[in-house]
């Protein structure tokens, strides 16, 4: 299947999406991303554990998935909105915050390269809730 069927698709998006947060989460538990451009505070691991968990939930659980399918489009749409927040709010803050300083509502710090994931997975999340469906070519 082309890769655009899946990635690109609302569904696509919550289980790549999924599996990326839920990785990146487990990989921040190891202390692996400390640098000054991008450190992961415990709180910024237990969301994006949690909100990976929610996402594939939401798909392959089976009375879930029937229940949200129907709306995992406007799902995909709300966290477009929220990446997108939060990547043009990591902007607007004072520049040069320490590795690991609480600089946002207290909860997670958002240095360069988050704001950057933040807006790349907020275009990612809109191309997937808007792109219309390519025909299949054989």
């Amino acid at each position: 299947m082309d890769y655009r069927q899946t990635l690109f698709t609302p569904r696509g998006f919550l289980v790549s999406g999924g599996v990326v947060l839920l990785l990146l989460g487990i990989v921040g538990f190891l202390n692996i991303f400390t640098s000054q451009t991008f450190y992961l505070t415990a709180t910024e691991n237990i969301a994006h554990v949690g909100l990976g968990v929610v996402a594939l939930t939401a798909v392959f659980v089976h009375r879930l998935n029937d229940a949200l399918s129907a709306h995992y489009r406007s799902i995909v749409i709300l966290v477009g909105a929220i990446a997108l927040f939060f990547g043009v709010y990591g902007f607007l803050l004072p520049s040069g915050s320490p590795p690991g300083r609480l600089n946002t509502f207290g909860l997670a710090n958002l240095e360069m390269g988050d704001n950057l994931l933040h807006l790349v997975v907020a275009a990612w999340a809109f191309l997937a809730a808007f792109r219309k469906p390519q025909p299949l070519r054989s």
